[in-house]
């Protein structure tokens, strides 16, 4: 692992001291059933359990303690497509500050209504994560608010890294971790915290077809713009920022391969999620699943760890999926 890394083992170790007591540390659970499909061990690491119902806890609550007292004074910002402004939201609340989140259109009623709950100034604006970003760019010039990015951020890497330290002390033996990614932040950080401890571990990063701009990003050896749709795994959506100064360089260099699935296989991730393991998760938590049931991950050599990033489902959307839908977002259905 390069020595250059804008992220290191260290400052995920720090991040780890840092937000403990304020995240929980999840369980990593056994899957029988998935086991037996594979003929490996495959465990399932219960993220979707932190309180604001995904991963981004982690990253949010160690930026928002990084920060000084006058920039929290200031206020926080980011873009989002749901998880991570809930989490800011969260964060910041407990430290007193104020969070303006921004979001497109594309994002589900029930998470910006979760966020507003929350007590954070919602804007909505656009119909794409980057056309929300250039809102929160405008917001951070005329007010001086500070931005807080939902991936590509030093302290946001580092924060959710330390999943990545639980999963290398909770199943020493893991041989690869499947973790879903839209920007990177999530892939980035748990695979420079596994392969600084496991080394051999091979982490395979899952997403949907639609917009995969982190697997279109690394194809054209530098970040491209995709369009935005709307897709099951609605948490992976957005792109990773043409100016991308961390996630990119990060998961080009430490991931072993970018899977992606279709609506029907991450429809039937959430359907065994729910049905054989009695979780509910969202479609960007399920897509290990998936890519295990549609036999796309291969060279299986042991152990497998799969992450279950969220559980900020629509359950109106869950429903439909449970009894039998497979893409809610086709022309002429949504």
């Amino acid at each position: 692992m390069s020595a250059s890394l804008p992220v290191t083992i260290e400052d995920i170790e720090a991040a780890g001291r840092r937000i403990s007591g304020h995240v929980i540390a999840t369980p990593l659970v056994a899957s029988a059933s998935l086991s037996k499909l594979c003929g490996v061990p495959v465990s399932l690491k219960l993220e979707h359990h932190q309180s604001t119902g995904s991963f981004k806890l982690r990253g949010a609550t160690n930026a928002v303690l990084s920060l000084t007292t006058e920039e929290r004074a200031r206020g926080v910002i980011a873009a989002s497509t749901g998880n991570h402004g809930r989490a800011l939201a969260h964060a910041a609340k407990a430290e007193g500050a104020v969070a303006t989140i921004c979001m497109s259109q594309l994002v589900p009623t029930n998470k910006v209504t979760e966020i507003r709950r929350l007590g954070a100034d919602v804007r909505i604006f656009g119909n794409s994560q980057d056309e929300a970003q250039e809102e929160v760019e405008r917001l951070v010039a005329e007010r001086g608010l500070v931005m807080v990015p939902p991936f590509d951020h030093p302290a946001i890497v580092a924060g959710q890294g330390t999943l990545g330290l639980e999963i290398a002390t909770q199943m020493p033996d893991v041989a690869m971790v499947l973790v879903p990614i839209s920007g990177g932040g999530l892939a980035a950080g748990v695979a420079a915290a596994i392969k600084a401890r496991r080394p051999a571990v091979r982490v395979v990063g899952l997403t949907m077809e639609r917009g995969a701009a982190m697997k279109a990003s690394l194809a054209a050896g530098k970040p491209v713009l995709i369009e935005e749709q709307p897709s099951l795994a609605d948490s992976l959506g957005g792109g990773i920022g043409l100016d991308n100064r961390v996630t990119f360089q990060m998961c080009r260099e430490l991931l072993d391969d970018i899977i992606l699935l279709t609506e029907a296989e991450i429809a039937a991730g959430m359907r065994h999620s729910y049905r054989q393991e009695r979780e509910i998760v969202e479609g960007a938590a399920a897509v290990g699943i998936a890519a295990l049931l549609a036999g796309k991950i291969k060279d299986i050599g042991g152990p497998i760890a799969v992450i279950l990033s969220g559980r900020n489902v629509d359950m109106d959307l869950h429903l439909s999926v449970m009894n039998g839908e497979t893409d809610p977002f086709r022309e002429g259905v949504a």
